[in-house]
């Protein structure tokens, strides 16, 4: 029978859900399986930076726009370790796929390069998402801190995670090597996570870098999030909200035509 329902992949409408659900449910259960690497490292490594951070910098800086230098910090920390893990998460299942030559079984099935998008970030937004609860908890056992603003803080921790989970289909889409993978780390995710206000008040910077740092709309999901979890930011959160809805789906879009030009991914 013509129409919208194709009973034989579960395809209702134009949405392939089987396929769909599959994909995500993969990605998911990938990062699952391996938890003490994908959301207890993270939680470890968000620990030591506030405790350095703390221990060498935190007696001597003083206050930072109105909260001690601990408390600013943690919230760019929470933030930077869950955009580092949302881009590994999407990035290195494509790499890993494309090295060991079964991209194939993710591109054969009946799945549009959309439901490939919105399932490869389930993983990533996942992963993002869980390593954020798991932070927030370690700040409210050991520092007593609640989120000031929690809708808004889960707005920016959904919508970094998302942005970053694009950027790694991205990277992993043109990556054929680990080599290559990790410039793109090194190069580009890691310095636009640590050029973000992460750890200082882009205020404290000169005039240029000032401007500089507003054309990085990882900068405003991080400061989104700061204004989420202890009330302060150095810009608007409705302004950061549109610029990073912007942001991410360009970057979404992008990987939509990736996939759909099976770009770097079909021999």
């Amino acid at each position: 029978m013509a129409g919208s329902t194709e009973m034989g992949t579960r395809r209702f409408g134009r949405v392939n859900w089987l396929g769909l659900y599959t994909l995500a449910s993969r990605e998911v259960q990938r990062f699952l399986a391996v938890w003490t690497q994908t959301l207890l490292a993270p939680l470890v490594t968000a620990g030591l930076f506030m405790v350095i951070f703390s221990i060498a910098i935190g007696p001597r800086r003083g206050d930072v726009m109105g909260v001690d230098f601990t408390t600013f910090i943690a919230p760019g920390i929470m933030m930077m370790t869950v955009i580092q893990n949302a881009f590994a998460n999407t990035s290195s299942s494509i790499v890993i796929s494309k090295v060991q030559g079964n991209i194939v079984d993710t591109l054969m099935p009946p799945i549009s390069p959309g439901e490939m998008v919105i399932g490869y970030m389930a993983g990533g937004v996942g992963r993002g998402l869980l390593v954020a609860v798991a932070i927030a908890a370690g700040l409210f056992v050991f520092r007593g801190m609640l989120p000031a603003h929690p809708l808004w803080a889960l707005v920016f921790v959904l919508l970094g995670a998302g942005f970053l989970s694009g950027l790694g289909m991205v990277a992993g889409i043109f990556a054929n090597k680990f080599d290559q993978m990790a410039a793109i780390t090194n190069f580009v995710v890691t310095p636009l996570a640590f050029l973000s206000g992460t750890f200082y008040s882009v205020q404290a910077l000169p005039p240029v870098l000032n401007e500089i740092t507003h054309f990085n709309p990882i900068f405003y999901m991080i400061d989104g999030v700061r204004y989420g979890m202890i009330g302060v930011s150095d810009s608007s959160p409705v302004l950061g909200l549109a610029i990073g809805l912007a942001a991410t789906l360009a970057i979404l879009m992008v990987a939509w035509v990736m996939f759909g030009r099976g770009y770097r991914l079909k021999a």
